[in-house]
């Protein structure tokens, strides 16, 4: 009997995750549908990040979806964080198809809180160093709407003032960095956006075009 590639992965999910525990979640992404706003077409030990089947990708998702050329290099044991505040070390493998594209998307999300809590204790105590300083983990969101709240978010730091003290050059920035992000790929993103920073969908794409 043929095994589809797909069932492969799950089966593959399934024993990762009777493996490691509770603390691993796998997750597979299906991108082969055209419904990328529900790509999640498995997981494993979904209480661990509050998903399940049907809910939206993650970032890193719309990063690989707004990659046209030859395959993706896998991204391996890399930081996360959930919505709670939980720490995970996560890897993001890419299934390509004959066209080189990723046509599946196997997660792994393992969550290290408690060990990065013994870590810190036992470094507390035995180091004489001072603070080390660096850049905040991505937060896994429950659906693409969180994920585009995020994202706004993050153009507004990006700049650095609020929408209301921006200039036509700060909005551009901020928009070309939704629009690399992947924002836009999102269904109604654009009304949620131009309604943010106050200004017509008209102008708004027309902001994305300046950079182009």
């Amino acid at each position: 009997m043929h095994v589809s590639r797909l069932d492969m992965l799950k089966q593959i999910a399934a024993g990762l995750a009777a493996q490691f525990g509770k603390n691993c979640e796998i997750v597979i992404h299906d991108l082969t549908t055209g419904s990328l706003e529900h790509s999640i077409v498995h997981i494993e030990n979904g209480g661990l990040t509050g998903r399940k089947v049907g809910d939206g990708p993650s970032r890193i998702v719309f990063d690989a979806i707004r990659r046209e050329e030859g395959p993706l290099k896998d991204k391996l044991a890399y930081l996360t964080r959930t919505e709670n505040g939980r720490t995970l070390k996560s890897s993001t493998i890419y299934i390509n198809g004959d066209d080189g594209k990723p046509h599946y998307i196997f997660a792994i999300n393992f969550d290290i809180t408690t060990l990065l809590a013994v870590q810190d204790g036992v470094h507390s105590i035995v180091s004489c160093e001072g603070p080390e300083t660096a850049a905040p983990p991505n937060i896994i969101t429950h659906d693409v709407n969180g994920l585009l709240d995020e994202l706004i978010e993050q153009s507004v730091a990006l700049v650095g003032v609020p929408v209301s003290m921006m200039t036509k050059e700060d909005k551009i920035k901020a928009i070309n960095f939704l629009n690399d992000a992947g924002a836009f790929l999102i269904t109604k993103s654009g009304d949620k956006v131009a309604k943010y920073f106050e200004i017509s969908k008209y102008t708004l794409y027309s902001y994305v075009d300046i950079n182009k």
